[in-house]
Order: structure tokens, then C-alpha cells, then sequence
């Protein structure tokens, strides 16, 4: 495997007729993903993510076991969608370019060996990501494996849910959508100006979650509304002020719009804050502070939420 300092100007070829995506990460996007410790330069190498399917299950797991490393940053080759020996000899082709890891989770045995002959032929480490997991699995089943390429991605009941909530995030993103209309939520999001909900309830959908939310703004609105829902479980998002203050400013700036006003003013965003904060605690709704939480950690914590609530429910019963 080549490990090296990357040169951007070098840049990463993608071939014609695969047209997945590539990354190839330069240092300014690269320092945002995985900043490496101070005074230590990054560690660039290359990985190719190969999968006959859409490559998201890969580019997940490359990210979370990338992620161990302080200072390494993966330059991502990702070939989705291949199905075919042509397919893999110009994957192949680009391995052999810029050498570094192989990772796959094809299903076709003959891809498969394709795929691990070139590497061998090529001394390129590859790696089988799903193998240890699927073959514990099958010999605690005890069943045959399935060779259905993209069977994650079915278009099954469970999919369609899943596009359904994701119409439901967007037809009720910021206030939008009457009382009766929020009540067929599973979860409304509610907090300040800036504090993940949007972005949170569009996590929740691809997980088929009904999530809504509904903005406190300043002498308007301090979600007293949501009282009156029976069926979702209201949730209050909340910010320590200084990192709100941050990232109120950084919206400003990318809007080029005028940064003097009480948006951005410390001690009206402490006010805010803090009302925000008593509204919650004066109607008996949990509270997730996400001043350090990533948008997938949120998520997480409003799944939690929601699993608690139903297990006192099924208790009650």
C-alpha cells in the first residue's frame, strides 16, 4: 500500500461508463472531515470503494474505521453500480494508477474473483468488508446467503416509508403545517434559530421517522402550540449561546447580509437561549443540548426518545 503526502494538483481520474463519484479530498475539505493533530501534517492515501450496488454501506464503513486514525485522510475512489468484467477491469485500470487499499462488498462470485486476482497480480491489499459479519451470521442461522446484488435496497414497504417521511420532513420543515397536520408526527423538533432541526428531521426520515419542527422566535411564537398534541413527542433542541452566536455569524456571512442586529448580539441570543431552555422545562419536554452533538448524533439521541416513550407505553398497557 502507498502512503504519501498528496499533491491536489495531481487531482484523481474517474473512467467513463462507471460514473460514481470520486473524491478526491484536498487539504482545505480534508482538514474540515479529519483535522489532524497540531503541528502534525495529515498522512494522504488512496482507497478504492468498490460495490455493485450504490456504495453507501462502504463509504460508511470506510469513514467510521478512517476515522480511528488522528492525522489520515483517505483520498475515496468510490465505483458504484458495477455489474459487469468489463466494469472491473477499468476498475482495475484505476487501482493500478493510484495504488492503496481495495475495499468491495460485491455478492457475484466471479466479479469477486476478478477483483481479487488483479489485486493479487497487482500486490494491492483487498478486503471483503461485509465477509466477517455475513459469515457469522450464517453460521449462527444456519441459512444460505442470498446472491441478490442491492438487496438493502429494495423497493419494499419499508422503503416507501421512508420516502413518505421524507415528504413529510420537507411539507412541515420550519412552522409549516396546521395542529391537526403536526399530530401525525412521530417527533416535533422545536428550539431556536440555528439548532439542527431541519437537518435532524431529514436524518430522521431516511430512517422512517415523521419528524416535524416548529422555530421559537423572539417575541413571537414559544411553541405553545405544540401543547396540544397528543400523538408526537415534542423535543427541544438547545445551544450554549457562544456557539450559536458562531454559527448564526458564519450564516450571515455566506448570506452577505448585515451582521449588526440582535440575530448575532451575545446577549440577546443568551435571552433567547434561556427562554427557549424555561419553555421546555415549563412543559415537561426532554431536552437535547447539541452544542457538541453532530446532526446523526442528535438523530441518535431522538431515537432513544422515542424507543423510551414506547417502551412506557407497551409497559402501561
Amino acid at each position: 500500500m502507498e502512503i504519501h503526502d498528496w499533491n491536489p494538483a495531481d487531482g484523481a481520474s474517474i473512467f467513463p461508463g462507471l460514473l460514481p463519484r470520486i473524491r478526491a479530498h484536498v487539504p482545505n475539505e480534508t482538514r474540515r472531515m479529519t483535522p489532524p493533530r497540531p503541528g502534525r501534517l495529515a498522512t494522504y492515501f488512496h482507497v478504492h470503494l468498490v460495490s455493485d450496488s450504490t456504495g453507501e454501506t462502504l463509504n460508511a464503513m470506510a469513514k467510521a474505521v478512517v476515522a480511528r486514525f488522528d492525522g489520515i485522510i483517505p483520498i475515496e475512489h468510490i465505483y458504484a453500480l458495477v455489474r459487469s468484467p468489463r466494469q472491473m477491469e477499468r476498475v482495475l485500470e484505476e487501482v493500478e494508477a493510484a495504488p492503496g487499499v481495495v475495499l468491495h462488498t460485491l455478492v457475484d462470485p466471479e466479479l469477486r474473483d476478478q477483483l481479487e486476482q488483479g489485486c493479487r497480480r497487482l500486490d494491492m491489499p483487498q478486503i471483503a468488508a461485509l465477509d466477517p459479519l455475513v459469515g457469522a451470521l450464517s453460521r449462527y442461522l444456519g441459512a444460505a446467503l442470498s446472491t441478490r446484488v442491492g438487496a438493502q435496497h429494495a423497493l419494499d414497504h419499508d422503503y416507501f416509508n421512508r420516502i413518505a417521511a421524507l415528504d413529510f420532513a420537507m411539507a412541515h420543515d420550519d412552522g409549516q403545517g396546521t395542529t391537526e397536520q403536526l399530530e401525525q408526527a412521530d417527533v416535533v423538533l422545536t428550539g431556536v434559530s440555528r439548532t439542527s432541526k431541519t437537518p435532524t428531521c431529514i436524518y430522521l426520515a431516511h430512517r422512517g421517522i415523521r419528524a416535524a419542527n416548529v422555530p421559537l422566535v423572539p417575541g413571537q411564537e414559544d411553541g405553545e402550540r405544540l401543547t396540544a398534541l397528543r400523538n408526537p413527542l415534542v423535543v427541544g433542541l438547545t445551544v450554549s449561546p457562544d456557539r450559536l452566536v458562531q454559527i448564526r455569524r458564519n450564516r450571515l456571512e455566506g448570506l452577505n447580509a448585515d451582521r449588526a442586529s440582535s440575530y448575532v448580539d451575545q446577549d440577546a441570543v443568551r435571552d433567547e437561549t434561556i427562554k427557549a431552555r424555561r419553555a421546555f422545562e415549563r412543559r415537561g419536554w426532554p431536552v437535547i443540548d447539541v452544542t457538541r452533538r453532530s446532526v446523526e448524533e442528535t438523530a441518535a439521541a431522538v431515537v432513544n426518545l422515542l424507543q423510551e416513550r414506547r417502551a412506557r407505553v407497551e409497559a402501561g398497557r
